[in-house]
């Protein structure tokens, strides 16, 4: 049965369904959970602290899942990876190509740490990174519990995530518990079918309100980066 809200026209209700079947849940438990963010989030603005309003959502069974979405079919799709091993990145030496780009978009953002990221089928590895200092190629591989890339590349579009401690999603992943990351703002680099095989990003450890204006500058250097990968070598001529 479909879930109308009155002040939502048909088109947005259509909308709504949908966002919250991707999500995995039903209409009613994403808007109580798209609900508890901005109480938190506005509770935090003013200097409220939110650990009683958190405590008693838990209770309600608004928080009350510490699972993350369930992106393994994206991930593991075999033209996907495929396409994201054929590009011959993956453990790869640094190239300053791609440190440019990751400083760019640091410096363009303001954020103190922007990566290039290649979603494997169990890690994510950082061809590029800007603010981690001098890693090495081990060191540039991380699991999923360490890294929401894998995120952007199942939705095939830009995650903005302005608080992640407060976000009813991405509040209880090891990186929001731990305090590495509030803010997060990811482009998928996509291939000429449609395969998402990583990501630009940038993140901050304190919330950020992303403008269109900073996705946009993200975008375009997100492109930028998609040129560079599946750039096709000229042809010689006989």
């Amino acid at each position: 049965m479909t879930r109308s809200f009155r002040r939502f026209d048909e088109w947005l209700n259509r909308q709504l369904e949908e966002c919250a079947r991707n999500a995995g849940t039903d209409v009613e438990t994403y808007v109580a959970r798209a609900v508890a963010s901005q109480m938190v989030a506005d509770q935090m603005r003013t200097n409220v602290s939110a650990k009683e309003l958190l405590s008693h959502l838990s209770e309600s069974g608004v928080l009350d899942s510490d699972a993350m979405p369930d992106v393994s079919t994206v991930v593991n799709d075999p033209d996907r990876l495929n396409s994201l091993r054929s590009t011959g990145l993956l453990d790869s030496p640094p190239d300053p190509a791609y440190d440019r780009i990751t400083r760019a978009a640091a410096e363009a953002l303001g954020t103190p740490f922007a990566a290039v990221s290649l979603v494997d089928a169990d890690r994510t590895f950082y061809k590029s990174t800007a603010g981690m200092g001098k890693l090495s190629v081990e060191e540039r591989a991380m699991p999923f519990d360490q890294s929401i890339c894998q995120y952007t590349v199942a939705d095939g579009a830009a995650l903005v995530i302005e608080d992640a401690r407060t976000d009813p999603v991405f509040m209880n992943h090891p990186v929001a518990r731990g305090g590495a990351m509030a803010a997060y703002l990811g482009i998928p680099l996509i291939d000429q079918d449609g395969h998402a095989i990583g990501t630009l990003c940038v993140s901050d450890s304190k919330p950020r309100q992303w403008s269109t204006g900073h996705v946009q500058i993200l975008s375009d250097l997100a492109q930028l980066t998609v040129e560079r990968i599946f750039a096709t070598p000229p042809t010689s001529s006989a």
